[in-house]
């Protein structure tokens, strides 16, 4: 009985360290196939994004700059990293990245159910809100995001992005037309072909002061707030938690709202690109 019992017990034994041997394995595996593994081996991190003012343009060199460029320079330089930027159209960016195309996206991108079902998001590095400007002719006495709600009005917004669902919720009664440029529908709402554009603040009241004779803000400030962070690819739990312990040691460091101030509170970053 003895016996039987030792060899019952030593077979367990064996049986656990190869589960545990095998667990192991899995972990080392997975660890060499993350996306950040991958992006350390070559040296260079690939970052996805798509051009809105002040989060990502070109300046007078035609060098990217922003806040979300200062935010993947900042990411890759303190993971000894070379940063590569992979320009996208916005309607096309979650596909590309699931495809390989870059490594994680890093553009203002909101926090949203539907995306998340496709993507996985770190933890929040920033806050979104939307923001209204209209013509002073074709909106001429609205004052109220509820104005905006009518049949006869059109608003304006780009396709893919918070934006664009926002103006479907917010004006549902209204003729939404999407554009995949910001600037076309910056264009369109200046031409008087639209009422109103929503977009993400500052660029309603960055807008408007460069325009005060065609358009005014007719609702002050953001009138929703939304989370905002990186998107990576399922199932990449490595990567995700680097991204996430660099997120809020940056965060305690105020080093998020400094630039944040730089370029969505000040115009001081204007005559890089101008």
């Amino acid at each position: 009985m003895k016996r039987i019992l030792t060899l019952v017990v030593a077979s367990l034994l064996v049986l656990a360290f190869a589960v545990m041997a095998s667990a192991a394995d899995v972990r080392q595996q997975l660890t060499q196939q993350s996306t950040i593994a991958q992006a350390v081996d070559r040296g260079v991190l690939k970052v996805g994004f798509s051009t809105f003012v002040p989060w990502a343009m070109k300046d007078k060199q035609g060098e990217f700059i922003g806040f979300e460029v200062d935010v993947a320079k900042r990411l890759a330089a303190d993971l000894g990293l070379e940063v590569q930027f992979v320009p996208t159209k916005w309607s096309g960016i979650i596909p590309a990245l699931l495809t390989g195309k870059f490594d994680v996206i890093i553009g203002g991108m909101s926090v949203k159910p539907d995306r998340n079902l496709s993507v996985n998001f770190t933890v929040p590095y920033d806050y979104a809100g939307m923001a209204i400007m209209a013509h002073k002719e074709k909106a001429a006495g609205f004052n109220s995001i509820e104005a905006f709600d009518k049949a006869d009005v059109v608003v304006v917004a780009r396709i893919g992005t918070t934006a664009a669902s926002v103006a479907k919720k917010y004006f549902p009664a209204a003729q939404i037309r999407l554009f995949d440029d910001e600037a076309q529908a910056v264009q369109e709402l200046l031409n008087g072909r639209a009422h109103a554009m929503v977009s993400s603040a500052p660029l309603p009241a960055f807008t408007v002061f460069e325009n005060s004779d065609k358009l005014f803000l007719p609702v002050e400030g953001t009138f929703t707030r939304e989370p905002v962070a990186f998107a990576v690819r399922k199932g990449d739990i490595d990567t995700l938690n680097v991204f996430n312990n660099w997120i809020r040691m940056v965060d305690a460091e105020g080093w998020f709202k400094e630039r944040q101030h730089y370029w969505f509170q000040t115009k001081d970053w204007e005559s890089r690109i101008k």
